[in-house]
């Protein structure tokens, strides 16, 4: 299938699902197969974090002129709730950037943020909200996206109204590398705990993991050490890590890297490696992007969120492209899955003022001013407009039926009985 949307500019999108890990994958494959279908279907939600390809396909399927079409920039790909929370800069400042890049790609800024209505939406109903709350809450996303947008140097400003991101914020500020610990490795530091998050790796994959501290950048953008400076820098131990859905079935490596020597950090680093896949939302036609991926999602991260992207680095353990990064106590996501009406309607205001503000420093004054009037273009008038209202509530109902039948087939299938 070869979408069009616009003005027939965007192409490509693949039609792979998401939401199943490939059998011949090797190192516990039944077993991550199992724990991705089941998480999938644990919620709502859930599901629309682990069905990023269904939504690109529902998107092939509607009129051409659905969505406008926007100035081409680096977008998330990904762009849902989950996704966005508190970052540290190389400085140790926190900001509220999108923290997710694996699907960034140079495309239409429109997908971005219907797929952030989507899942705000989806939250507001099973939260639940009434219909009036979640139709309030789409409108603060359009009045939030377009505040970020235009002021896109902003980084406080109505984030502040917003319980949950200004306790987000506070939390991140507060934490060090012992609540870090705590979160991930049950308070350890000499050892990954070896269990249902992590497992051994094999002998070529520890030596692809202990090259990587010699990779061009890691001391200086992964631990942020000095070019000329004394630290040390070894491994203590490597593993193989079971998190989240979208990384199940894939590489994703942990590593903890003693710093011997260093006077401004934690003497410990967690350090994250994951698997560069390739993108699903339709890339702008006559664009450039890299074609390894992990190199492209370091691009994409050091346009749309500066304080998570001039912390990674693109490598290879093997053939197989990986992003490294250090994951920092203040790195922490948005946890908005429970919240009133009030606070629904800011949650979303804010969350998509973070956005905007992504989009936004990518373009010049005029290109902003353009793409906002497109954005407006049809019903603009204190709500949001209407190609977003549509497209979100037909996705609405594709959604509910796409998640009704995934509960179905792992409800009817017997071996993943032992884990419902």
């Amino acid at each position: 299938m070869t979408p069009t949307f616009g003005a027939g500019v965007w192409h490509g999108v693949q039609p792979a699902m998401n939401v199943h890990v490939r059998l011949d994958q090797g190192r516990e494959a039944e077993l991550l197969r199992t724990r991705r279908l089941c998480k999938i279907a644990a919620s709502p939600l859930s599901y629309v974090r682990g069905s990023t390809a269904r939504f690109y396909e529902w998107l092939a399927d509607f009129p051409p002129d659905a969505l406008p079409v926007g100035p081409p920039i680096w977008i998330c790909g990904d762009c849902h709730l989950g996704n966005i929370g508190a970052l540290a800069d190389s400085e140790g400042k926190v900001r509220m950037q999108i923290r997710d890049l694996d699907q960034t790609v140079i495309s239409n800024p429109a997908y971005d943020l219907v797929r952030l209505t989507l899942s705000l939406v989806t939250a507001g109903l099973t939260a639940p909200l009434s219909g009036i709350a979640v139709a309030r809450m789409i409108e603060a996303i359009a009045v939030g996206y377009v505040a970020g947008l235009e002021d896109p140097e902003e980084e406080v400003g109505d984030d502040e109204d917003s319980a949950i991101v200004e306790t987000t914020r506070n939390r991140a500020l507060g934490r060090r590398w012992r609540h870090l610990s705590e979160e991930r490795l049950r308070g350890k530091s000499a050892r990954l705990p070896r269990g249902k998050r992590f497992l051994d790796l094999s002998p070529d994959e520890e030596a692809g993991f202990a090259a990587l501290l010699d990779a061009p950048g890691f001391r200086t953008r992964v631990l942020g050490l000095e070019p000329d400076g004394e630290e040390t820098v070894g491994l203590i131990d490597a593993a193989y890590w079971i998190k989240g859905c979208s990384s199940l079935g894939k590489m994703r490596l942990a590593g903890l890297v003693r710093i011997s020597g260093a006077k401004d950090r934690a003497k410990v680093a967690l350090i994250d490696v994951k698997e560069g896949v390739p993108y699903l939302a339709p890339a702008a036609s006559g664009v450039t992007i890299p074609e390894d991926h992990a190199q492209r999602v370091v691009e994409g991260a050091r346009a749309l969120s500066p304080a998570l992207g001039e912390r990674m680095i693109a490598a290879h353990v093997g053939e197989t492209p990986v992003i490294v990064r250090e994951l920092l106590p203040q790195d922490l996501k948005i946890v908005a899955e429970q919240f009133s009406k009030d606070e629904g309607v800011r949650v979303a205001r804010s969350l998509a003022a973070v956005v905007g503000r992504a989009h936004g420093r990518q373009l010049s004054p005029e290109a902003r001013h353009a793409w906002r009037s497109r954005v407006e273009a049809d019903g603009w008038h204190e709500r949001a407009p209407h190609w977003l209202w549509s497209s979100v509530t037909d996705l609405m109902g594709l959604h509910q039926s796409g998640y009704l039948a995934h509960c179905r087939d792992v409800a009817s299938d017997k071996s993943l009985a032992a884990a419902l």
